[in-house]
């Protein structure tokens, strides 16, 4: 096939992720829809083939079912293509926690500098120094600026790439308060006070996850583990059943794996705010 109707077929594939191009501009990715198809595709297909051939000389060394293994090998593709194009999906919510993390502080920040008389130029300007994550996006607005952009653009298309709702707040307020002519300052009091509110809420939800959680962890990872071993030695001396090295060995990975998805679980869900 050649290389022009390959980038025509990732041209139309790209069509069915109309999304696609905002998502990549907000994760910082710089490829077009039609080229992160294409990686896409061919990092699936490099890992669904080296999955199948390790499946097939673990089947073969078995003996069993080495035949159907290549009827799955689409599900298989499908399933990694879906999972890597995800990638954007990603990034995004990793930029977005990042942002949490400081978006109070910066707002307090430049509510501070406005209301000692720093224009709203030189706030952002100052945020872009003081914070590493949020001050990204101000530098890139205030390097608009200093190209010839006006305020008012420079913040309108900052909104198109940022991967916060809190942080779009944050930047409307200010074109609201620049289109209106309003106090900055003021109007971002009642944004900054809301994004507060609504971070205190998701803290007191992550507390009430913790007691089941915990509950959940004690049984799985405690409990099941010690009973369920003595529970399945006892067994094994009534039922002739031999618990050889590698059964156990393959229990301890598999607990170890339950383990580390509870650790996992946890860091996710936890709210990237701090006080």
């Amino acid at each position: 096939m050649k290389a022009g109707t390959l980038n025509t077929l990732f041209q139309r594939i790209s069509k069915f992720f109309p999304a696609l191009k905002a998502k990549l501009k907000q994760a910082g990715m710089e490829d077009k829809p039609e080229d992160f198809i294409k990686k896409t595709f061919v990092s699936a297909f490099y890992m669904t083939t080296g999955l199948v051939v390790a499946l097939f000389l673990v089947l073969a060394k078995l003996n069993v079912l080495k035949g159907a293994l290549f009827l799955i090998v689409p599900v298989i593709f499908f399933v990694m293509f879906f999972y890597m194009i995800r990638l954007p999906d990603i990034k995004i919510l990793r930029k977005e926690r990042e942002i949490s993390k400081e978006i109070v502080f910066a707002g307090r920040f430049i509510i501070i500098e406005l209301e000692s008389g720093v224009p709203l130029y030189n706030a952002m300007l100052n945020v872009s120094k003081n914070y590493e994550v949020i001050g990204r996006y101000f530098k890139e607005i205030t390097d608009k600026v200093d190209l010839g952009t006006s305020m008012e653009d420079a913040l309108n298309e900052a909104v198109e790439f940022i991967p916060s709702n809190d942080f779009r707040k944050v930047l409307w307020q200010i074109i609201n308060s620049i289109r209106t002519g309003s106090d900055v300052a003021k109007s971002l009091y009642s944004v900054m006070d809301q994004i507060t509110k609504d971070q205190m809420t998701e803290v007191n939800k992550y507390g009430k996850k913790l007691s089941p959680l915990a509950m959940f962890y004690m049984i799985v990872a405690v409990i099941l583990p010690s009973l369920g071993m003595t529970m399945l030695i006892i067994l094994s001396s009534f039922i002739q059943f031999e618990l050889s090295l590698t059964i156990l060995l393959s229990l301890a990975g598999f607990l170890g794996f339950v383990q580390f998805m509870f650790i996992a679980m946890v860091k996710f869900s936890r709210p990237a705010i701090e006080f």
